[in-house]
Order: structure tokens, then C-alpha cells, then sequence
């Protein structure tokens, strides 16, 4: 009895002391050089489900990516500013106002290509037509096609688009492609997509693949959400939308009735090199294959148009969080009107801040999210922000069910203007590898408000009084999501 009784006491000591030693080593571990949000839940929850919490930090707790790729961005990046410092690219507006110009630095000395002139850009929000106007643009190449998006399928409204893939590379155009692993695999179609470009002689390759018995792991969910399609450095598209039906072919979506509605620029001028510069850093990334032998990158060529726009590259693979820094200064900068369209908005403490600060400075600050979410954590989290907005004076507008508003869009009073993939949520700002566009040029912003007035005419506005009669089990689920928001 006495011996059982010793046994019992040295076990509880020891499961003390291990206990005790996580906290302090995660008290330690855990704040550096992490934002005070994240840390904080982090340590909560390592500190109320310790095993769960320690495994799920081991996990997923490192938010950056392998240092051999790290190094590989940074010498992309340093390859492209050292050999465009000194080009031609195209024309600038004149009378560029100082933050404006400021902020372009900002980019700059982040990683993102230069400001470039004279180029063109064209909005097509409708979501078959996207498919079917890159589908066109790709029959017209000569030199090679590249392709990048975050989900890749071949399926009944993207066949057009793989069979302008293959009739060209039947023409021996090279076409490369580039998609995301973790978000394809075991989804439908997956491997009937990689049988096709195999078929047709495409250069394909998963771009952050969880394959650890091939020797390639990081943190699972990275993400490269990147959308962009580049065809002979001439043409260019960017902007929110996979390669995939509406439904994204889920069961689950297919019995909610859902589609997604999403916005895509095609793009011609000098900027279209800084797009293909993202898709070749990723390619590199991807393969050690050095493209830039075989294509001059900087051969760039002047477009139809009078637009200035930057490519800004961001993600884990780069030291700072690029498009946040971005977002803030925009919304820090506007005087008139800040019209957000983003279907994830979880923001941190500075976004959340400058947009409610704008509102104080007697700016007209309108949102657009879905009404209906498809991934449930991101939906509470998103919900948990509404009311601060709404007393903050921010008109909030729900895209009506069953579609999901997938555009990612920022617009500043009438003259500059942002596309690309990144959510302003934490996830992209973080965790995600995005590709956002600066544009200046009113005649670019007013075919943004044509967009903005269309989704506003789809959309109901959330008012402050509908808000507060939310259920209190619908507030307990949105606090919680949006504590478990932050772990980054």
C-alpha cells in the first residue's frame, strides 16, 4: 500500500513539473517576434488544452517557410530589383500625390517590381466569361504559356480553357503551370487535371507540397493563393478567381445552391512583366528551374492604356506582411470614399483601426461581404468584427445568398484602386502567398464602381439595429472563432 502511495505521489510530481516546464518554455517560445494576438492564443490555448495545444503549435505554430525557400525568394527578389532598377517601364501620370508615391516606395523596397506606365486594364466580372476571355487570350500565344491559381480543375466550365491549352502546346508553345497542392489534392478532379496536362505535354508542378516522404514539408496550411495567367509577357490576367466551376464542384456546395462570383482584370503594358516575375519566382521556388535564361523578362512592351499600376507579391516567403502594409496606408491615405469588396475580413488590430479611424476623419467607408459563409470558422470570425464597424459609422452590405462574393477589391476616393487574391483577413496577410495590383487611373475606378453599384444593387444593408438583435448563442460562436483566428 505504502509503495502504491509513493508511486502514485512521484507520478503527480512528475506530471507537474512537465506541465509546469511547457508553460515556462511556452511563456518563452511562443511571443517571439509574433504579434501580442497571436501569442496570446496561442498560450491560451496551450495553457487550457495543453497536449492538444502543444501538438497543434508544433504543427502549425511556425508561420514562415522553410529557410531554403526563404533564401530562394530572396534571391529572386534581389535579381529582379538589381536588374529592373535602371529599365523603361512606360510613362508615369503626372501629379501623383505624395502618399501615393510614398507608398510605391513602400512596395518597392518590399519586394514588388516598379510602378509601370501605359498600361491597360479591363474588368470582367462575369464568371464563365473570365474563363472563356483567358481561354481566348491563351489561343493567341506564341512564345509560352504560364500559368499560377490556387485551385487548378479541369471540368465541364473550364474545358474551353484546357483545350486552349492543349491546342497550343499541340503547336509546341511551352505551357507551364503551377498549383497549389494541399488545396487540389482530394479534391474532384484532381487527378483527372494532372492526367490532362500530362497528356498535352504541360509543365506542371504542386506548389507547396506536403509530401515529407519526398523530403518536402512545411507548416500544412500555407498556402500559394495566387490567381495570375501570363501569355508571351503580352497579356496578363489577375484577380480573384480559380480555374473551376462556380461550385467549385463540392457536394456540399452543389446542395447549399452556392456559386461564387468573382472578379478578373486582363492586363496588358509593362506591368504584365512584374505578373510574370511573381510566376517565375514561384517556378524557381518550385523547381531551381532559372527561367529567366531562356525569357527576357524585362522585353516589356507599352499597352492600349494610360494606367499606372504595381504588382505587390506577398506571403510567408517574404520578411514583412506586405499587402497589410499596403491596405493600412490606402485606407490612412484616402480623403473622400473607401469602398472595401472581401470576402474573408478578419482583420488585426491596424486594419481594424484604420478603418474605423477613417470613419472618424468623416470618410465614407463602405464593406462588402457575403451574407452566407462558406467555411465556418472564417464566417463567426468575420461576424465578431460587425458591430464595432457599424457603431464606427462603416455601411456594411451582404451579398445575398446563395452566392458567395469572392471578389477581392479595395477602392480610394477616385483615383487608385486595388485587385488581386488577398482576403483581408489574417490568414492572407500572414499564412497565404498573394498577388495584389496598385492601380492609379480614374478610368480604372469607375469601371470598379460599375462592379461596386452591382454588387450593391445584389446586396442588403446590415444595419446596427439588426445586428443587436442577434442572438446571444450566435455572439458566443463568433468570439470563439475569432479568438481561434489569431493563431498564426
Amino acid at each position: 500500500m505504502i509503495s502504491v502511495t509513493i508511486d502514485a505521489t512521484w507520478w503527480v510530481l512528475v506530471v507537474f513539473v512537465v506541465d509546469l516546464a511547457i508553460r515556462i518554455a511556452a511563456i518563452i517560445i511562443v511571443p517571439r517576434n509574433r504579434r501580442p494576438t497571436a501569442a496570446m492564443a496561442w498560450l491560451l490555448a496551450i495553457y487550457f488544452i495543453p497536449i492538444i495545444g502543444v501538438f497543434l503549435f508544433l504543427l502549425i505554430g511556425n508561420p514562415r517557410l522553410p529557410r531554403k525557400r526563404r533564401r530562394k525568394q530572396e534571391r529572386i527578389n534581389q535579381y529582379i530589383h538589381d536588374t529592373s532598377q535602371s529599365l523603361d517601364f512606360g510613362t508615369l501620370r503626372p501629379h501623383a500625390p505624395g502618399w501615393f508615391t510614398s507608398l510605391v516606395t513602400l512596395n518597392r523596397n518590399l519586394g514588388a517590381m516598379p510602378l509601370a506606365g501605359d498600361n491597360a486594364a479591363q474588368l470582367i466580372p462575369d464568371y464563365q466569361a473570365s474563363l472563356d476571355a483567358m481561354a481566348d487570350a491563351i489561343r493567341q500565344a506564341e512564345r509560352y504559356v504560364h500559368v499560377e491559381f490556387y485551385i487548378f480543375q479541369s471540368d465541364a466550365s473550364t474545358d474551353n480553357f484546357f483545350r486552349a491549352l492543349e491546342e497550343v502546346a499541340a503547336r509546341g508553345v511551352p505551357v507551364r503551370v503551377l498549383l497549389d497542392h494541399w488545396a487540389n489534392r482530394g479534391k474532384p478532379y484532381y487527378r483527372r487535371t494532372l492526367k490532362r496536362l500530362s497528356a498535352m505535354g504541360a509543365h506542371w508542378h504542386l506548389m507547396l507540397p506536403v509530401q515529407p516522404f519526398k523530403g518536402k514539408y512545411q507548416r500544412p496550411d500555407l498556402r500559394n493563393h495566387r490567381k495570375l495567367l501570363v501569355i508571351d509577357g503580352r497579356v496578363a490576367f489577375t484577380g480573384s478567381q480559380n480555374i473551376t466551376a462556380s461550385t467549385y464542384n463540392l457536394k456540399k456546395n452543389i446542395k447549399r445552391g452556392l456559386h461564387w462570383v468573382d472578379l478578373i482584370a486582363r492586363i496588358e503594358g509593362p506591368v504584365v512583366a512584374s505578373v510574370n516575375a511573381v510566376f517565375l519566382s514561384d517556378w524557381y521556388s518550385e523547381t531551381d528551374e532559372v527561367l529567366t535564361d531562356e525569357i527576357d523578362l524585362f522585353d516589356v512592351q507599352s499597352g492600349p492604356g494610360d494606367l499606372d499600376c504595381q504588382i505587390v507579391p506577398s506571403g510567408p516567403g517574404f520578411e514583412f506582411e506586405n499587402n497589410l502594409k499596403l491596405f493600412a496606408g490606402l485606407l490612412y491615405a484616402a480623403q473622400r470614399k473607401i469602398i472595401v469588396v472581401s470576402p474573408y475580413f478578419v482583420p488585426d488590430e491596424a486594419l481594424l483601426l484604420a478603418i474605423t479611424t477613417a470613419c472618424q476623419r468623416g470618410i465614407h467607408v463602405e464593406l462588402f461581404v457575403s451574407e452566407e459563409g462558406d467555411q465556418a470558422i472564417v464566417y463567426h470570425a468575420q461576424r465578431s468584427y460587425y458591430e464595432a464597424l457599424l457603431r464606427a459609422g462603416v455601411k456594411i452590405w451582404m451579398y445575398e445568398k446563395p452566392y458567395i462574393l469572392h471578389t477581392k477589391s479595395l477602392t480610394i476616393d477616385d483615383e487608385v484602386a486595388i485587385i488581386g487574391s488577398s482576403n483581408m483577413d489574417m490568414r492572407s496577410f500572414g499564412l497565404n502567398m498573394e498577388i495584389s495590383m496598385l492601380v492609379r487611373g480614374e478610368e480604372f475606378v469607375r469601371q470598379m464602381r460599375v462592379v461596386e453599384d452591382k454588387y450593391r444593387s445584389l446586396s442588403r444593408h446590415l444595419t446596427l439595429e439588426e445586428w443587436e438583435g442577434q442572438p446571444l448563442r450566435s455572439t458566443v460562436l463568433d468570439n470563439l472563432a475569432r479568438l481561434t483566428s489569431a493563431l498564426q
